[in-house]
């Protein structure tokens, strides 16, 4: 496995602290980790999944828009962060590996580092019907 930059660490870190879900990916998109609260509305629990190329979890919660279309990855708000550099936020349907359908709203933001140096991006996101 390679060293991770000492700011993924840490925001897997802190992620691993907060409440809310949460999705951490590196520069080319891969998976790093997601917490706790993310593994309920996943589906399955991180050590379980284990980190995963883009291609892989961009598509195997099968993300659709709320008319059931399949969103391809670069409409996912991960993606857009991570490829434009700034925030991108959107409602999204996917179906946890658990069978569950679900409707999350997404925000995701890039991970910066000195020099503006892309260290990857991050999701906050929750089930927008849960209460």
């Amino acid at each position: 496995m390679a060293q991770k930059e000492i700011e993924i660490i840490l925001m897997r870190q802190l992620a691993s602290y907060l409440s809310m879900p949460i999705f951490v990916v590196d520069p080319a998109g891969t998976l790093l980790f997601y917490n706790e609260p993310a593994e309920a509305l996943l589906g399955v629990q991180f050590d379980e999944a284990g980190e995963m190329p883009m291609a892989k979890w961009a598509t195997i919660f099968r993300p659709t828009d709320d008319d059931g279309r399949p969103l391809p990855p670069d409409a996912l708000p991960l993606v857009a962060a991570l490829k434009m550099r700034q925030p991108a936020r959107r409602a999204v349907r996917i179906v946890g590996l658990d069978g569950v359908p679900r409707k999350i709203d997404v925000i995701a933001f890039p991970l910066q580092g000195q020099g503006q140096r892309l260290l990857g991006a991050a999701a906050i996101f929750w089930d927008v019907n849960a209460k």
